[in-house]
């Protein structure tokens, strides 16, 4: 079966997602970078939560942090450190992820940017924050500084988006198998579940 996992480096969703898609799921996905605010706009409130534009008030804020914050205690993650600003503008760190899927390096790249991010509580809209992650994954800073601002990588990020919307993907983290689709770091679960049965046929 070919299953596509798809992250936006600003999500922190897709990174306690991220941190078990490798051993939950039976065989390896595709990780696949795409920029969520561009996806297409969800129609629920709990997803509007989820991709962190609008927030009723700043209590609701703080139960949506402490309840990811639990969640990554639950999973046995460093405990969870919520960069400044946040939400942040994640643009440059995605074309760094998808220069790094570009020379085969994307998974080892995504997981170190997302734990300089959520465990390490640094900013990804700052270049020093990105680079930190590619040279922890062995990418040289140099290359990947000029692979984020290859016009080639903006447009291959732009199109990997928009096949994600055609997948009538709404938000990260995704799985789809086939053309199944599985939102939300819970559905990892279900996704596995999906894999397995279809080896079983």
């Amino acid at each position: 079966m070919n299953a596509t996992f798809y992250f936006d480096l600003a999500s922190p969703l897709a990174y306690l997602a991220a941190e078990r898609v490798l051993h939950t799921l039976p065989e390896p996905a595709e990780w696949q970078p795409v920029l969520a605010a561009e996806l297409r706009a969800p129609t629920t409130q709990s997803l509007v939560a989820e991709r962190f534009e609008a927030f009723r008030c700043e209590q609701e804020s703080e139960i949506f942090r402490a309840e990811i914050a639990r969640r990554a205690r639950e999973l046995g993650l460093q405990p969870l450190r919520w960069p400044e600003p946040f939400p942040f503008d994640s643009t440059l760190a995605m074309r760094a992820a998808t220069y790094a899927k570009s020379i085969g390096r994307a998974v080892p790249f995504a997981q170190a940017a997302f734990r300089q991010a959520f465990a390490g509580g640094r900013d990804l809209q700052q270049i020093d924050n990105v680079l930190i992650a590619a040279a922890a994954c062995e990418m040289h800073p140099a290359a990947v500084t000029r692979g984020a601002e290859l016009r080639s990588v903006g447009e291959q990020l732009a199109a990997s988006t928009r096949r994600a919307t055609l997948s009538k993907i709404k938000d990260v983290p995704a799985i789809v198998i086939d053309e199944s689709v599985f939102e939300g770091e819970r559905a990892i679960e279900q996704a596995a579940e999906r894999m397995l049965a279809a080896a079983a046929r």
